[in-house]
């Protein structure tokens, strides 16, 4: 159950630091949020504005409460695999993954498919650069880095699921930081102080506004179809190392968006940085880090929360933090018998499971926002 921790400061989260709530109640005190705002159990001090955080506003938008990876979630899909049909070793499917989802800093590929999967998403209002269509369209179903992954996980029945987390890529971030831009600007051209210059918001009604709007609901579409993209390639090569298969289900969901709502009898705009829509009945997928557990889960629509949830288990180590006191021997000993990047664990440090909080933590934390349906354990993982 939530606990107001500041004035407008409803927290779900346990396990909190005070650099967090402060950051938090600096968004809060803005003069558009018409509630409370809302921090997530997976709450961390983020850029600009809280990880796990729903801040409400009414007549205006703060870009960087969005973030930089706009339209960044997760896709699940269940098979009607069972753990009897997996081989001894997942290993042969590495390579596949490595080759049809390219991972890491800009990078990207040529597949067929891209130009299918981008005429659904159509084009950002921004005009982009020659350059920026080439980068949309090559990284267009490619993972990108850092926390980003692809698994394979079995739930309690020991059916298989594939799990992705990835988002809108280097146009995406583009397009974000020149908004970002944009309303700092603007924020000095009207000589408006803020107590954080990352909350610098743009106005509804104005170009600005409009032109924000509309590029970052196409980050969103572009997010959401190359994760689709992505889903199909990850299940079609899992069914081709293993001989057989079909798809069940599939969940995607974003986790860094924003909407209109209505909520406690008004219109706003709902902007989760780090938090999942989580409305009666919403399908959503919760990760844990690379060595714990996953759970797919479905909505409660808690009205405090504004129908929301964590988006995983949350950092409690910056990365420079975890790569200072963590060590790829630990890191592996934690993976134990999984197949990962093994070869890379020296480079993974700062995902080290020690690194994040404790999942079931989180997920107690919030058992009144959600209800667990499966929860998963993995067994392969490649991480961008």
């Amino acid at each position: 159950m939530p606990q107001q921790v500041a004035p407008g400061l409803l927290s779900w989260a346990s396990d909190i630091e005070p650099g967090t709530i402060e950051q938090a109640a600096r968004a809060a005190r803005l003069p558009f949020v018409p509630s409370h705002v809302a921090l997530m159990p997976d709450a961390h001090v983020g850029m600009g504005a809280t990880v796990g955080s729903v801040i409400p506003t009414q007549g205006a938008i703060i870009p960087s409460a969005v973030g930089v990876d706009i339209g960044c979630g997760m896709v699940a899909t269940e098979t009607d695999l069972t753990a009897a049909d997996l081989p001894d070793s997942l290993a042969a499917l590495m390579p596949l993954v490595e080759q049809r989802i390219p991972a890491g800093v800009g990078k990207g590929h040529d597949d067929p498919r891209v130009d299918t999967f981008l005429g659904v998403v159509g084009t950002p209002r921004t005009t982009l650069t020659g350059r920026q269509e080439k980068t949309a369209l090559s990284q267009f179903g490619t993972l990108g880095s850092g926390n980003h992954f692809v698994e394979v996980c079995l739930d309690e029945r020991d059916h298989v699921w594939t799990v992705l987390h990835s988002g809108s890529r280097g146009i995406g971030n583009q397009l974000a930081q020149r908004h970002i831009a944009a309303a700092k600007k603007l924020m000095t051209q009207y000589f408006i102080t803020l107590e954080d210059p990352d909350l610098a918001y743009l106005v509804q009604g104005t170009p600005e506004f409009t032109a924000y709007i509309e590029d970052m609901l196409w980050a969103q579409r572009y997010s959401m179809a190359s994760r689709a993209l992505m889903a199909d390639v990850i299940v079609a090569s899992l069914f081709e190392v293993v001989g057989h298969g079909s798809a069940l289900q599939t969940i995607n969901a974003h986790h860094n968006f924003t909407q209109q709502e209505q909520h406690h009898g008004k219109s706003m705009w709902i902007t989760r940085k780090g938090a999942i829509k989580a409305a009666s009945g919403d399908k959503g997928i919760i990760p844990g880090s690379m060595g714990t557990r996953s759970y797919i889960v479905t909505g409660l629509g808690s009205a405090a929360s504004y129908n929301s949830c964590s988006h995983g288990a949350g950092r409690r180590m910056s990365r420079s933090q975890a790569r200072r006191e963590l060590t790829a021997a630990s890191l592996t000993e934690v993976m134990g018998g999984r197949i990962w990047n093994a070869d890379r664990a020296s480079a993974l440090v700062d995902e080290h499971p020690e690194s994040y909080k404790d999942i079931d933590r989180v997920m107690a934390d919030q058992k009144d926002l959600v209800m667990i349906e499966h929860t998963l354990r993995q067994v392969f993982n490649y991480k961008g």
